[in-house]
């Protein structure tokens, strides 16, 4: 059941609305500003009600605060070097809004976007047009997100069209803390990455080639541990994001949704698992976070990020692009899917 009702108003005054997605005792709440994951209500292992994502209670905040918390994010979720981007041999200056890179879409990604609504019985569709030149992108691109939370599953199924070949990796930013979203931080959250290698990058977070193995490194996560268990080690790559903000290549064959990863909230028992038939799912621990929330401060490490996407800048490194290039053509469907399947352990 999928209900509506106003969330609040714009600084420019334009009225915000919230759909609440009902499945028994979980809830979702996603609004039409931003296509934001507000809320993600579900039941610890004594079934009291425990929000699981890091947000705001005003439009006014996501406006200002930043942090893309719980976001739709395009054209490009993560980022291109140097904002540069070739297609079939010219040149498109992207938008810089990171460190002289591109980031999550330039100046007015996604998450800054009213979207389209409709409902198809327990799916809501939310809809975009991103018109030719904005942010410095070529092509019309037409997009479509599903939310549907059925079974103690929150899935959101993506896809997105062009009239001129053009770049496109869509992810969520959703903030993720299983023992609730005010609690604090998420070290002690137990997680889970069946990937055997991340792709290393520069000093302002760029993947410029090559590949690294986990194994015996702190970005093992093959074997389930607390997130906070390696964080501060003396590794460079760790380091230079100051904490883990890396993109993990998943194992999956092309287009083959699988289970990627798992994470538990030690406290309240609520474990989360995760498929998707994405290449690849960039883990950011919060490192970055500094904002006053629904439940309080969310400081350094309040939250962590799990974003299905192709590889961060594949669209400048041939052998990324191999893996899964976000060259978008037309007549070319973009499409892919991301799931959150919930309950609890002892």
């Amino acid at each position: 059941m999928i209900t509506e009702k106003t969330f609040g108003k714009t600084l420019k005054g334009e009225e915000v609305t919230a759909f609440v997605l009902q499945d028994g005792a979980c809830s979702a709440t996603v609004l039409n500003y931003g296509g934001i994951l507000q809320s993600l209500v579900i039941p610890d292992r004594k079934g009291r009600p425990t929000d699981v994502v890091l947000g705001y209670n005003e439009v006014r905040h996501y406006e200002r605060n930043g942090g893309y918390l719980g976001a739709l994010i395009g054209r490009f979720g993560n980022r291109i070097g140097d904002g540069k981007l070739v297609i079939d041999g010219k040149w498109y200056s992207l938008y810089c809004n990171d460190r002289g890179n591109h980031l999550h879409g330039g100046k007015y990604g996604f998450n800054t976007k009213f979207w389209q609504h409709r409902i198809e019985g327990d799916d809501l569709v939310l809809s975009l047009l991103s018109p030719d030149g904005e942010e410095f992108y070529p092509g019309n691109l037409n997009v479509e997100v599903t939310y549907s939370l059925k079974d103690g599953e929150l899935k959101i199924s993506y896809r997105a069209t062009t009239d001129k070949k053009t770049a496109v990796n869509l992810t969520n930013h959703a903030y993720f803390n299983l023992n609730g979203e005010s609690d604090g931080n998420i070290l002690d959250n137990r997680l889970w990455i069946d990937s055997d290698l991340i792709v290393p990058t520069n000093n302002t977070m760029i993947p410029i080639g090559g590949y690294r193995m986990v194994r015996e490194t702190p970005f093992d996560f093959n074997v389930k541990k607390e997130i906070g268990q390696d964080i501060d080690e003396n590794d460079p790559d760790l380091m230079r994001g100051n904490g883990y903000d890396h993109c993990y290549v998943l194992k999956n064959p092309e287009k083959e949704y699988v289970l990627y990863a798992i994470a538990e909230g030690r406290r309240t028992g609520i474990r989360m698992s995760c498929y998707t038939d994405a290449p690849a799912v960039q883990f950011y621990s919060g490192n970055g976070l500094h904002q006053n929330g629904k439940g309080g401060y969310y400081g350094k490490r309040s939250g962590f990020c799990l974003e299905t996407e192709a590889i961060p800048n594949n669209v400048n490194v041939a052998e990324y692009a191999a893996r899964c290039s976000s060259l978008l053509d037309v007549g070319e469907v973009y499409s892919y899917t991301a799931a959150y399947k919930f309950d609890t352990v002892k």
